[in-house]
């Protein structure tokens, strides 16, 4: 089943058009990715979809019965509610059934309604009907799938009787995306919906996405995430959208192969034109071959002519370089403790890099990354312990929420103040290769994007020349093509490099040694994130064993005392894994109690339709009364299952 068409959309603002005969389509279940550089027009395609915003020319179709569910970039949250209430408040309808439902069965138990037997029957019938439509909008689950969905989200470990008044931003985008899976659209609109998730998180998004009943279309810079999701991909370039299939590396590699051949197949037709037109000019006048040469004009005139492949927009030219070469060891701290008021966040920390080293801070948020970064750039100081920098080191420092910018400023007052001796045409050179050419750099730093800030930003740190570069998310906000060229420019920077991401590319690519962050302490891996996720699942796999060999009690004769104390000191260091496995089998035990106890529900349910319980009175009243023990046992094992989650 289609359930979106667009069919030769057209957009303009003024005079200038954002998108041009835009044809696209989605069908059931399939996983589809819009991409394009930032300005392209994705998220005004996205509104025009949605019905957010009106086009000019062309239909978009969508089936009266086809659901759509939208989440904008950076959507937040207003509410009054608790985090519970707003979540509960997607099931309104299916609560209202319930009440009903309730109210039928004290209805069928009550003997003035038994012993009318047409009042019966009609209550029944109700009773069935109301029950068939409780069931299909998952009313025996819709508790679970709001745990479930908000476990997943990162709101495990918040009290769900919260408000959402009190989240941060960032919380407050990851509730409205939790909301909007619960709807369960037909098809499900996603703009830059990786923002504000750690690893785990996206990870666990991309399982329930994959896994996802529905359509899906989404825009992220995310290439990890594409190549796990999506199926087909449609590229805005040009005001035009491009429809490759597979996921994202494919269309890479579709994109330039297109593009190679229609060089080429260009490059051929030229050739023949030429030909064809050095023939025309030098044998039009001769009567012996004029008709020769009128019939290869004809030719010339009636041709279908191949463009050239468009080259894309300009891309930025960054390059960081350091004014001098750093000691060996770059940077150190000792027994580092920070801490927010009477919340601990780091404790006894031990960190060195030596210099050459690319080093990433991975983790969940909220562990710590960004504030042991703030420290090691002398942004905070730590509650305890100290930081030392290697000789002759410089820092250069990338902040996330891009606070050092000054709102007040245009562009190029931005970076010039900032560095005052140098000429204006040389400030202007530098911003020009970070794409602000013209009047552009005359434009408030106020009034750029996200991406355009994070620019400006990069500029100033390339002016910097520092030899120990500290970046903050540095891929946040920039679109796919400007990632790729940051990744290589600092492939290429001869410095020292700590860094916190997200981006699993861009660790992949960059990082010679990962930290994950774990109870204010660092486990180090010494590799990129590939290497990273291999270790920790080697790790898994061995505690695993060693806890069925626990459980069995059949330790082997031949194993030395050494080996026998090295092995119970690493099963007392995963203690708390450990524990929080026992947790999760627990969980899934409820689970399972649960689905069996609201199956058995429906079963009972089913009885009191029959004529030979409904009739009899007794009957009726013992499996209504069993219906009511399985519900109050339901409650019970919820209520452990909410404990065990928290």
């Amino acid at each position: 089943m289609i359930l979106l068409q667009c069919d030769r959309v057209t957009k303009s603002f003024g005079v200038d058009t954002i998108l041009q005969d835009i044809k696209l389509e989605i069908k059931s279940g399939e996983r589809v990715a819009l991409v394009g550089r930032n300005g392209s027009g994705k998220t005004t395609l996205l509104k025009i979809i949605t019905g957010e915003l009106s086009y000019d020319h062309g239909d978009v179709i969508i089936p009266k019965a086809v659901s759509l569910g939208f989440l904008a970039q950076d959507t937040g949250m207003n509410s009054s509610k608790s985090i519970w209430d707003e979540m509960l408040s997607v099931f309104e309808g299916t609560i209202q059934l319930e009440k009903e439902l309730r109210s039928l069965e004290e209805q069928i138990a009550d003997p003035a309604v038994y012993s009318d037997q047409t009042k019966y029957d009609d209550i029944m019938k109700l009773y069935d009907a109301k029950q068939e439509e409780f069931q299909s909008s998952g009313g025996f689950r819709y508790e679970a799938d709001i745990r479930s969905i908000l476990a997943g989200l990162n709101f495990d470990s918040f009290s769900y009787d919260e408000p959402i008044q009190s989240l941060s931003g960032g919380q407050k985008t990851r509730l409205a995306l939790a909301k909007l899976l619960l709807t369960k659209p037909d098809l499900l609109i996603l703009d830059e919906p990786t923002n504000h998730l750690d690893i785990k998180t996206l990870t666990w998004l991309e399982n329930f996405l994959n896994g996802y009943d529905g359509a899906v279309l989404v825009v992220s810079h995310d290439r990890y995430f594409l190549d796990r999701i999506v199926t087909k991909v449609y590229e805005v370039v040009h005001t035009k959208a491009n429809v490759y299939h597979g996921n994202y590396t494919d269309f890479l590699i579709e994109r330039d192969k297109q593009a190679d051949l229609q060089q080429k197949a260009y490059e051929k037709q030229q050739g023949e034109i030429e030909k064809l037109e050095t023939f025309v000019q030098k044998n039009l006048a001769r009567a012996s071959t004029t008709k020769r040469a009128q019939s290869r004009r004809r030719k010339l005139e009636t041709m279908d002519r191949i463009h050239a492949p468009q080259s894309d927009q300009k891309s930025a030219t960054i390059a960081f370089s350091i004014k001098e070469k750093s000691g060996n060891d770059v940077i150190r701290a000792k027994d580092l403790s920070f801490s927010y008021g009477d919340k601990p966040i780091l404790n006894q920390l031990q960190l060195a890099v030596s210099r050459g080293e690319s080093v990433a801070f991975i983790g969940p948020n909220g562990t710590g990354k960004s504030t042991l970064l703030k420290l090691l750039g002398g942004r905070f100081l730590p509650t305890e312990g100290e930081i030392m920098l290697g000789s002759k080191v410089t820092v250069g420092y990338y902040d996330q929420e891009q606070s050092d910018l000054n709102s007040k400023k245009t562009v190029l007052q931005e970076l010039w103040d900032e560095y005052p001796h140098v000429y204006e045409r040389d400030i202007r050179t530098v911003l020009g290769r970070f794409l602000f050419t013209g009047d552009e750099v005359l434009k408030p730093v106020k009034s750029l994007s996200g991406g355009e800030k994070a620019r400006l930003v990069l500029s100033k740190l390339m002016m910097k020349e520092a030899n120990l570069l500290l970046f903050d998310e540095p891929t946040n906000h920039l679109d796919l093509d400007s990632k790729e060229v940051l990744e290589e420019a600092l492939l290429d920077y001869p410095g020292t490099m700590i860094f916190v991401s997200h981006d699993r590319y861009f660790l992949n690519r960059l990082s010679t040694r990962t930290l994950e962050f774990q109870d204010g302490q660092l486990d180090e891996y010494l590799g990129n994130y590939d290497y990273y996720i291999e270790k920790k699942t080697e790790e898994e796999e061995r505690v695993r064993l060693l806890e069925l060999e626990q459980e069995e009690h059949t330790p082997t004769t031949t194993e030395s005392n050494s080996s026998q104390i090295a092995k119970q000191d690493f099963i007392q260091g995963k203690e708390d894994k450990k524990e929080a496995r026992k947790r999760q089998r627990r969980i899934d035990a409820l689970e399972a109690e649960v689905e069996t106890l609201e199956e058995q529900n429906e079963a009972l349910q089913a009885q009191l339709l029959q004529p030979d319980v409904y009739e009899d009175y007794a009957k009726a009243t013992d499996v209504q009364s069993e219906l009511e023990r399985n519900e109050k046992m339901i409650e019970q094992l919820l209520d452990e299952w909410q404990e065990l989650q928290t």
